[in-house]
């Protein structure tokens, strides 16, 4: 058992507060959590749960100042970030995403161990593991990283980063890398896809037959806030998702059910889609939509006797309700 098993009673500090993750997770953490909960954010008026505290935070990067943010603080959830995107418009994205999901987590969590926080829990990425699987071969926690792009670089470069400090403070880490989140509020590709199926525009992806992990909202959350308290967490990386691998064209149909649509999905063999795809320059999402992405969860089982407890329908319904809410306003 760690020295700090006993019940921690300083306050829980969530960075990125007011985003998609965030925010759920502050929400979780009030009702869940009987210490104070702060919110780390940009703008004294950002929208947030009516019970959460507020502090104003400083933008990621090398030189943040952070004290005034961290005091009484005992725990940092840091789930603020340079998100990933498709098409980057700044001329070295590797450079920009170093800056500020390097950088500027290191410049925190340097900060938080003089301050005198006991917990540190970053909220990474599956990019960091790789890109793609063969099917049947997941990613585990605790094989070596391979990440690709400029965002997984420096999701992975933080964590490196992140384990010295731990090292040489004495300050726990625990890493977490969601794969692709959904639930109410999703935007990115998920919308586009609920937007799709609920116009009722046939799409030719009823023939693919790979497997992906994906993580709910809630499930997400539920898992961070384990990380905050589980004493058998620290140090260690953890990979996480809803245990239910889906096809794509699987996921389009549960999606649509719980839409209350009819999917419209057209049998186009999967090389030919491929192929249209290199024609057009659209690889990238091909690879997204064909490719296999899977991940083991069985360490978060053994290790912290974790379940995801919401399961996919259940979430995919929750994320339909909220999509078709704010397409009736």
């Amino acid at each position: 058992m760690s020295d700090h098993a006993a019940p921690a009673t300083g306050a829980i500090l969530v960075t990125g507060a007011n985003g998609f993750v965030g925010r759920a997770l502050v929400e979780h953490l009030l009702t869940s959590q009987p210490r104070p909960v702060i919110a780390a954010v940009r703008q004294a008026d950002a929208d947030l749960p009516p019970k959460a505290s507020r502090r104003v935070a400083p933008a990621l990067g090398p030189t943040a100042q952070w004290a005034s943010a961290l005091k009484g603080v005992e725990c940092v959830v840091h789930a603020a970030a340079r998100v990933h995107v498709m098409q980057d418009a700044v001329a070295d994205p590797l450079q920009a995403f170093r800056q500020v999901n390097t950088a500027g987590t290191l410049a925190l969590a340097t900060q938080a161990a003089q301050a005198g926080v006991r917990r540190f829990v970053f909220i990474s990425s599956i990019k960091v593991n790789g890109e793609q699987t063969l099917p049947g071969q997941a990613f585990t926690a605790d094989q070596p990283p391979q990440p690709v792009d400029p965002y997984g670089v420096s999701k992975h470069e933080a964590e490196q980063g992140l384990l010295q400090v731990a090292r040489e403070t004495g300050m726990e880490v625990v890493i977490v890398r969601p794969v692709l989140v959904y639930g109410p509020g999703v935007g990115a590709n998920v919308a586009s896809m609920m937007r799709w199926l609920a116009r009722g525009v046939p799409l030719p992806l009823g023939a693919i037959d790979n497997r992906r992990s994906l993580v709910s909202l809630a499930n997400l959350v539920d898992f961070v806030a384990l990380c905050v308290e589980h004493p058998c967490a620290a140090n260690q990386v953890f990979l996480v998702s809803d245990g239910e691998d889906l096809s794509t064209t699987g996921l389009l149909r549960r999606m649509s059910r719980a839409l209350g649509r009819r999917a419209l999905l057209i049998p186009i063999p999967p090389a030919c889609l491929a192929l249209m795809a290199r024609v057009l320059g659209k690889t990238p999402v091909a690879q997204r939509l064909l490719g296999s992405l899977q991940v083991d969860i069985e360490k978060n089982k053994q290790r912290l006797g974790w379940q995801p407890a919401v399961p996919v329908d259940v979430a995919l319904q929750a994320t339909a309700r909220h999509f078709l809410e704010l397409q009736r306003r």
